[in-house]
């Protein structure tokens, strides 16, 4: 399959955002869109949420300064946002606003599963929220499904009210067990997708945590976006960037970061990238989210600096965040 996006009629832009005099990022955790598609960008560095018009203008800037590390963001069907912060060990709602109007976990409190480090190998067993989470989903019936995480190997499931309603999940690699369940997505069926990032596949449960089944070949799958007509968007970090020390990947060849699309019976219908050539608009060092807008534009961020660009494996100005426009959009 062609691994170039133009092949599938997109156009990659990796300075889409147009930042303002002395405003940056390291990297870019996460990014989502709301129905104005206005583009939140959850990133790491001086100014860590930033609202764009979907031509890269920015129009708002969120206080952040509560988030020890901005992790994931999900803008739910009411446009409110929510915020994972994964070293802050919480997840935040707020109004579409700005407005903070719940916080889930205890800021700076991981709960207890015998991690010693932000290292998924250190689990001991599984616990309560939060240890290092990861992404949240919002249901069709409005509660919050919280993957969780480095730290611990659970999926945690919240009423409306964020009151805790179950937990599902423990260390391994089995059916419903986890090695950093990354990202998350929720059809119109309530079919629950989790990216087990570190087992390299999506598995599906039921809104009650019922496993069904899996869908592997994926290359560390960290997020993964449901668009408006079923197709699923997964952003794969890869075996070239974020490896852990003292692993190795499965292959010399091994493929690098890429974006994969598939329909809903897990047909491979696109895929792009492989981080050949990383700091090229198109292609991938370290793909963290996606998510896609009304018009089918796709937005994928990458962690850039702490999966390597830290260690020189990118030069520092190597994109981080890049907007794939249909062709025929403008």
């Amino acid at each position: 399959m062609p691994t170039d996006c133009r092949d599938f009629g997109y156009t990659a832009n990796d300075r889409w955002a147009k930042l303002p005099p002395g405003f940056g990022w390291k990297e870019v955790a996460a990014v989502a869109t709301d129905s104005r598609d206005r583009v939140f960008v959850f990133s790491r560095g001086e100014h860590p949420l930033m609202v764009f018009d979907p031509n890269g203008t920015l129009v708002a800037e969120w206080d952040a300064s509560m988030f020890v590390r901005p992790h994931g963001i999900t803008i739910g069907p009411d446009d409110c946002v929510y915020c994972t912060d994964d070293m802050g060990h919480t997840v935040r709602k707020f109004s579409p606003n700005g407005e903070l109007l719940f916080t889930l976990g205890t800021h700076a409190q991981p709960s207890d599963t015998g991690a010693t480090s932000i290292d998924f190998r250190t689990i001991k067993y599984a616990g309560p929220p939060f240890h290092y989470p990861t992404n949240l989903a919002v249901a069709p019936g409005g509660e919050l499904y919280v993957t969780d995480g480095y730290g611990n190997a659970r999926v945690h499931v919240f009423g409306t009210d964020g009151r805790l309603l179950f937990s599902w999940g423990e260390p391994g690699s089995g059916p419903g067990q986890f090695r950093v369940p990354h990202g998350i997505a929720i059809d119109r069926d309530g079919v629950v997708y989790v990216a087990d990032r570190e087992n390299s596949r999506i598995q599906l449960f039921t809104p009650k945590g019922e496993f069904l089944s899996e869908w592997t070949g994926l290359a560390r799958p960290s997020q993964l976006f449901i668009d408006r007509s079923g197709k699923f968007y997964v952003a794969e970090l890869g075996y070239r960037a974020g490896m852990w020390p003292g692993t190795a990947p499965p292959a010399p060849d091994a493929t690098g970061g890429r974006v994969s699309v598939f329909d809903a019976e897990h047909n491979l219908l696109a895929r792009w990238g492989g981080g050949s050539n990383p700091t090229a608009p198109g292609d991938f060092f370290a793909p963290h989210d996606i998510c896609v807008d009304s018009r089918g534009s796709v937005y994928v961020s990458e962690v850039t600096w702490s999966a390597g660009g830290s260690r020189g494996l990118v030069p520092p100005d190597c994109h981080a965040l890049q907007k794939f426009t249909l062709e025929g959009d403008t």
